[in-house]
């Protein structure tokens, strides 16, 4: 549940409205690099009348442009990511970033209304930052949503997020961990396959 938290929170800012967008406090290129995933997302995503094969194809293209997928997916695979062969990191990689996308674009077709506004960023290092942000909802309080993203040379990345001091990176790896531990990199494979489910690879 809370991996899905995240997902939808992920989903939230790229559904979020431009007038959201507006009220952005910030100005560092950190904080200019999450409004602007948020903003192409929003003209590419949104239209209801997209079919779930388009919506997926640009979803995965949205994720390949702003985030370190490989460097997430070798993170939350673990010590495991040492000792698998080399066919079986090839086959997780694709079927991490399938589950992905197969997540985000049943999240996409979900959304609700939802606002998003960045409040501040902070350097954490030479290379990384933390973008602060809150998911406005219609009823409730605000969701705080943190990004990390890492300056690559030749632009950020987003390489985690952490929703209410929750770390999706973590969670996943954790997650990840609990199925090598009862059924082996081989089984993990398995459980990613059903959870990707069809999506579409370009």
């Amino acid at each position: 549940m809370r991996f899905h938290l995240i997902l939808a929170a992920f989903a939230f800012i790229l559904f979020a409205s431009p007038a959201a967008f507006a009220a952005k406090t910030d100005d560092t290129p950190a904080a200019q690099f999450v409004q602007k995933m948020g903003d192409k997302a929003l003209t590419s995503l949104t239209d209801r009348q997209i079919a779930d094969g388009v919506r997926a194809t640009r979803v995965r293209s949205l994720l390949h442009e702003n985030f370190d997928v490989p460097t997430i997916g070798r993170f939350v695979m673990g010590p495991s990511w040492k000792t698998a062969t080399g066919a079986q990191k090839s086959q997780y990689m694709d079927l991490f970033e399938d589950m992905i996308v197969a997540t985000y674009t049943k999240r996409f077709a979900e959304y609700s209304g939802q606002s998003f506004k960045v409040t501040g960023s902070t350097k954490s290092s030479e290379t990384d930052s933390l973008v602060k942000s809150q998911i406005l909802q219609k009823d409730g309080p605000p969701v705080m949503v943190d990004w990390r993203v890492r300056n690559k040379g030749a632009g950020f990345k987003v390489v985690d997020v952490v929703v209410e001091n929750i770390s999706m990176t973590m969670t996943q790896r954790d997650d990840f961990a609990g199925v090598i531990n009862s059924k082996g990199i081989d089984g993990l494979l398995d459980v990613l396959r059903q959870r990707a489910g069809k999506v579409a690879r370009k």
